[in-house]
């Protein structure tokens, strides 16, 4: 089973997409914050990230730099969640380091077709 990291503040925004994705076969890690999110991905090594871009602590640019600056996650796939739906919000995840970028609210099929493209179906 994929092993998906939601790194979101949104209490609501996390248990929803959480449990959806649940539902879809993938496991899921839960961070709070920037900091939190890239301490889970050293600890646990999930196939992929699902990155809101504004977190406390670090936000999802500076997470997303710094986790493909670092030999060890450099390969875990990263999908910029956003409420930022500009043209250049996503071509700036994109140079952050980010593998996909998707806007809030989630669209579920859009972003798991997302998801599937990078890691294939979970089950």
């Amino acid at each position: 089973m994929p092993t998906v990291l939601l790194v979101e503040d949104n209490e609501m925004n996390r248990d929803m997409l959480s449990r959806r994705l649940q539902r879809k076969g993938y496991e899921v890690l839960l961070a709070v914050d920037g900091q939190q999110g890239i301490d889970l991905c050293r600890a646990e090594m999930p196939n992929l990230v699902l990155l809101d871009m504004s977190l406390p602590v670090k936000d999802g640019w500076q997470v997303a730099r710094e986790m493909k600056a670092d030999s060890g996650l450099c390969n875990i796939p990263i999908i910029a969640l956003t409420a930022h739906a500009m043209a250049d919000d996503r071509q700036r995840a994109l140079q952050a380091g980010c593998d996909d970028y998707d806007t809030k609210p989630v669209d579920l099929p859009r972003l798991l077709a997302k998801i599937e493209c990078l890691l294939g179906p979970a089950e």
